[in-house]
């Protein structure tokens, strides 16, 4: 039987991870209004950090246990099957949940109050990819807390914790304040306000904690069905930007001189190079 006191100090790791989203809202309370321009190139930037996260950050950990011992043979055998299938099925279920979540907020009657029907029907459908999609990284989290209390750790607060799990903790941490900035983009150029943004990003995350506690739990059972999870993650982020993020930038540079695609592009290439250091970490 799994202590409640583990359980509980699980979930205070996952939260942290979920804190760390909100940081990638606070530079949006030191800009001004944005030109087309740079929402243009904010917006790819944006891309550019999910796809990044996606490819190097979701997919490369889903089979990383496979590729760093590959790397570390000089006969270099195949990824077994059974987690390439799992990972396949993750990627088709993330873009169905976008496919399917963005025809029923076309079709839902909405109160959108204080924002603009089209704007409120987008922030509700990134909100929710992203929530959805936050949960495998808390899984992560759980899963590499599965030694807690054994021999081999460091003392911390009266518990024995894993190296591994210090530093996923702090690597998933990391890797969330961008894809705070991520979630405050499109929001901001909503009109959201500043406070607001801080709220939604952690809001994001908050399947985090929840997912690292059920993943502690069901230990063995999470790690077997982990590329799934991961796959489910970046289908569902590769696809969104694919047909939301992309999208919207090219209407908003529609006046810029050649649409916009040059500020788009800088913007995903610096999202993407920007994001390649925090994913190794």
């Amino acid at each position: 039987m799994v202590e409640l006191g583990s359980l509980a100090f699980v979930f205070v790791a996952g939260l942290i991870t979920a804190l760390a989203t909100g940081l990638g809202a606070l530079p949006f309370f030191f800009l001004s209004d944005v030109s087309d321009r740079w929402n243009v190139a904010l917006w790819g930037i944006a891309s550019g950090i999910m796809l990044s996260a996606s490819v190097f950050g979701l997919v490369l950990e889903a089979l990383g246990e496979y590729i760093h011992v590959a790397l570390s043979r000089v006969a270099v055998e195949p990824i077994p099957q059974r987690e390439l299938m799992l990972l396949a099925a993750g990627l088709v279920a993330g873009i169905l949940l976008v496919y399917v979540a963005h025809d029923l907020i076309e079709a839902a009657e909405v109160d959108p109050h204080q924002y603009e029907e089209a704007d409120f029907k987008k922030l509700v459908l990134i909100l929710g990819v992203l929530t959805v999609h936050s949960f495998p990284e808390g899984v992560a989290v759980g899963v590499s807390f599965a030694d807690l209390g054994l021999q081999g750790g460091t003392q911390l607060l009266g518990f024995v914790v894993p190296l591994l799990a210090i530093f996923m903790t702090i690597a998933i941490s990391i890797h969330n304040i961008p894809e705070g900035v991520a979630i405050s983009i499109p929001l901001r150029s909503m009109g959201v306000a500043n406070w607001k943004l801080v709220w939604w990003s952690v809001f994001s995350s908050l399947p985090q904690p929840i997912g690292a506690v059920i993943a502690f739990y069901f230990v063995r059972a999470a790690r077997d069905f982990l590329p799934a999870g991961f796959g489910f993650a970046a289908g569902a982020m590769i696809f969104l930007v694919l047909t939301e993020f992309i999208p919207e930038a090219l209407a908003v540079g529609r006046g810029l001189p050649g649409g916009g695609r040059r500020e788009l592009a800088a913007g995903v290439a610096a999202g993407f190079l920007a994001m390649v250091p925090l994913v190794f970490v």
